[in-house]
């Protein structure tokens, strides 16, 4: 294999080369009629509509558990009584909650994210393209991963939410419990790969003259759900590590006899819970805003204002999460200020929902598909956010947490979101098809739709003293919840229609415009319907306040744009924009199934094929129990699952390292606040912005549980801090030799190069051997993982550090081998870009050795 440039991986992913016509040739990549393009392409919009159809997918097995549990709640039942069985039906309602919050709600969303948001930064991809494949690619062998838990004795049992201890084996012991728990570790990890992408590609890869302030609103609205993401999902992320390590390794965190454990998870999992309701409605709020904007004629009311309040949410959200705790023994002070935060995080929303009413009053109303699904999800998120101040309360949350009103209010906000969503993809169905929907049928669908909501989630506040998560209740309630099961099934069935609709019209619907509607003004609509592979010819600029394409370095005079001055497309808001695309006179974007590919790659199956060995290896560990895998062929048929993903897995990152890929190239544009730093450098940021939250849901768990069992009472482990003083000499040596590697690197010393590299590669070795021989010395001590909370502490949080440094150590093994063949002297950025990863990781050492060894 060759390398992208000099320095070769630097390119590989990033877009720092500027990769001309006929870079691609080795690439073959597929039209759209052929299968094998969906298992190789890393375009933003195939990815997009894969993310779409899979998490349809999701929705319809969600449906269907959902439909069993309406089945179940008929009548009151007794236990053995009913269509399931007691077990079987805690397993269709954590089931159908995971599946719905975590397969189904962001990924739908994501979905137009992926499509969407590049066109309108004017962005020809995201800045990683291979990143964005392997985010789906995760996200889908999660899902499947979850699936065969179903198959290895049952599914997890204990909710949604996998309160402690319900999570443990001692009450949920099946194989697929823990099976569960990893797919979401797998979910977790997509996400992540997929908020570094976002994050990066918006915040460096707009268009010139397309400042923040003038960004879309629903990218707008993406932005902001990444940054939450990025965070949120770290802090799950260490709560199912924990829970991961209790279930396959014994330790003892969560377990009845643990002093935090079941307040603990609480903390970890609701620091994530909250903020994702809003990762899941922000995009929704994004949808609306645009679907009200192009149907009213009118920029949103107040726009500073409305991304103002969208700004305060998402930070306050983290803010909120102990009023899901008002039930525990947390002081009386506490929830009383958790109470002051949770009214307070509602009153930017009030701002938002009377903005896009008064948009409406303001404009003139086009009453499309589009629109009545995001004016009814305004009705029902308007209807759960008034039924949610209940729930801020401390006295009334005493009476209602716990209860049926918790489910309908949760409803409202939630599927009130996907109301929106599905308003979207009517919205940008044309633009990804290129045909146009039937529109009475999309009628149709939404009424049958909105009735069927409110008949199944409104008379659950009637019944609201039906406790969750049983089947049992007081006889009286029965007419309610027949009523709810008969909405239940109307709200499903009118998926068909959807169904029917789209799929029937992507074949013989008619001819989609390029802009289909009239007062539709961002840039999607200034491309063709579908778009071009690489979404535009020419470079998108704003420069002169509305798009325009530079083409061979000249501006095409305004005449020739979408409309003239006043009619071409801008960046947000009500202004006509003209169905003419807005091209130069002379250039003529190229079709949506060209399969000859000039310039940035769109082809690679590694993301497939790596994340296919990530399912195999936790597939293979799902069966460990106190770090041991079952007696005979069964233990050895998943011991050797879990050794052969893990090659697959590794093969497969040498070979994207190895690939000669071009990411888009950035020529020039608006980058705030990372202008002049690359994409790479950003991205490695962003990520380790991550990596601090995971770390530091480690070390709020040791804290926590610590303080719990009495500060001073804590005997540390271990109690000779001499090999840990030794490791902390080492890595600080070896952050030493990185520098020297970078400084090498930058003056073309080649030996110097390879020779700091290999120190680094070797001190990281004798740390890890350090440790070794200090864990080994534990275990003949009689201290094990499951020995007590205090040793399960100490093994786990620095585990996670000796994996960090394996990882960088995989890392230095590479650099080296490439630098001994003369890479990385002519572009030294991946030395730099590891040396940033392992300052990090000599950085938290620096924090776990005074925690661990001497306090």
């Amino acid at each position: 294999m060759t390398d992208a440039s000099p320095g070769g991986d630097a390119a590989a992913d990033g877009g720092h080369e500027v990769a001309r016509g006929g870079d691609d040739h080795d690439h073959d990549f597929p039209g759209t009629g052929s299968i094998k393009r969906w298992f190789v392409t890393t375009n933003h919009k195939d990815v997009g509509i894969l993310y779409i159809v899979t998490s349809l997918f999701f929705l319809v097995l969600g449906g269907v558990l959902a439909w069993l549990m309406r089945i179940q709640l008929l009548a009151p039942r007794a236990l053995g009584e009913g269509i399931l069985a007691p077990v079987a039906y805690n397993q269709a309602v954590s089931a159908h909650g995971l599946l719905m919050v975590f397969w189904f709600l962001s990924p739908f969303a994501f979905g137009f994210a992926n499509y969407v948001v590049p066109l309108q930064l004017g962005a020809k991809d995201l800045a990683f393209p291979r990143l964005n494949a392997l985010s789906y690619w995760l996200y889908l062998f999660s899902g499947i991963l979850f699936g065969v838990s179903f198959f290895q004795g049952g599914t997890f049992s204990g909710g949604w939410t996998m309160y402690a201890p319900l999570n443990v084996p001692t009450f949920t012991p099946d194989v697929g419990a823990s099976t569960a728990v990893l797919a979401l570790v797998l979910f977790v990890a997509s996400v992540t790969v997929s908020s570094v992408n976002f994050l990066t590609t918006m915040h460096r890869m707009r268009a010139e003259g397309l400042t923040l302030r003038n960004v879309p609103l629903f990218s707008w609205t993406i932005l902001l759900t990444a940054w939450m993401m990025l965070f949120a999902f770290a802090a799950l992320l260490a709560a199912l590590l924990v829970l991961s390590s209790d279930r396959l390794l014994g330790t003892t965190y969560f377990a009845m006899e643990s002093p935090a454990g079941a307040l603990l998870w609480t903390h970890l999992f609701w620091f994530f819970g909250h903020p994702e309701v809003y990762i899941v409605f922000f995009p929704a709020l994004g949808v609306m805003a645009e679907v009200f904007q192009t149907f009213t004629g009118r920029r949103i009311v107040g726009r500073k204002w409305f991304i103002l309040a969208m700004v305060l949410v998402a930070i306050q959200s983290f803010a909120v999460w102990m009023h899901h705790m008002f039930l525990t023994s947390i002081n009386l002070q506490v929830k009383t200020l958790f109470m002051i935060t949770t009214i307070g995080i509602s009153l930017p929303f009030d701002l938002m929902v009377f903005a896009l009413i008064y948009t409406m009053l303001k404009g003139k109303i086009r009453f499309t598909t589009p629109f009545l699904f995001v004016f009814g999800a305004l009705l029902l998120f308007i209807i759960g956010g008034i039924t949610g101040v209940f729930l801020g309360a401390v006295v009334l949350d005493y009476e209602f947490r716990g209860t049926y009103w918790v489910v309908a209010h949760f409803h409202y906000v939630m599927v009130g979101g996907v109301t929106a969503l599905v308003g979207g993809l009517y919205y940008w169905f044309p633009k990804m098809t290129g045909r146009m929907y039937d529109e009475f049928l999309g009628k149709l669908h939404f009424a049958v739709y909105f009735v069927g909501f409110n008949l199944l989630y409104f008379p659950l506040f009637v019944a609201w003293e039906t406790p969750r998560r049983v089947f049992d209740y007081a006889p009286e309630l029965a007419p309610w919840h027949q009523l709810a099961t008969v909405g239940g099934f109307v709200l499903g069935l009118s998926f068909l229609i959807m169904f029917y609709n789209l799929f029937k019209s992507a074949f013989v619907g008619d001819p989609a415009p390029d802009n289909p509607w009239e007062y539709a003004t961002t840039a999607e609509w200034a491309v063709s319907s579908p778009p071009p592979l690489e979404n535009f010819d020419g470079t998108p600029t704003y420069r002169d306040g509305h798009l325009e394409f530079i083409d061979d370095g000249e501006v095409a005079p305004s005449e020739e744009r979408s409309g003239g001055p006043t009619g071409a497309a801008v960046s947000d808001g009500g202004v006509t924009a003209s169905a003419t695309r807005a091209v130069t006179a002379d250039a003529e974007l190229p079709t949506a199934e060209a399969t000859e590919v000039e310039g940035p790659s769109h082809a690679s199956i590694w993301p497939f094929v790596l994340s296919a060995g990530a399912f195999l290896v936790l597939l293979g560990l799902s069966p460990l129990q106190d770090a041991a895998f079952p007696e005979g062929m069964v233990g050895a048929a998943y011991a050797t699952t879990a050794v052969a993903g893990g090659v697959v897995t590794l093969g497969s990152l040498v070979a994207m390292g190895l690939e000669p890929f071009h990411g888009p190239v950035f020529e020039e544009g608006e980058a705030w606040p990372f202008a002049g730093i690359d994409n790479g450098k950003v991205g490695m940021w962003i990520f380790l912005a991550s990596d601090v939250v995971l770390f530091g849901g480690f070390l709020g768990a040791y804290v926590f549980t610590r303080v719990a069992f009495g500060w001073t009472g804590w005997e540390p482990i271990p109690s000779d801090p001499i090999p840990g003083l030794v490791n902390t000499y080492i890595l600080l040596t070896s952050s030493f030799t990185v520098v020297l590697a970078l400084v090498a690197a930058e003056k073309k010393h080649k030996w110097g190069l390879v020779t700091s590299l290999g120190a680094t590669f070797v001190l990281g070795i004798g740390f890890l051997v350090n440790k070794g021989l200090e864990w080994q010395h534990l275990f003949h001590e009689g201290l094990w993982l499951s020995t007590n909370v205090r040793a399960s502490t100490f093994f786990l949080t620095t585990g996670l550090h000796a994996a960090h440094v394996i990882a960088g150590l995989v890392v230095a093994l590479y650099l080296t081998a490439r630098a001994w063949r003369g890479a990385y002297l002519e572009d030294s950025r991946s030395v730099e870009y590891f040396g940033l990863y392992w300052h990090f990781v000599d950085i938290v050492w620096l924090f776990l050795f005074p925690l661990f060894y001497i306090l």
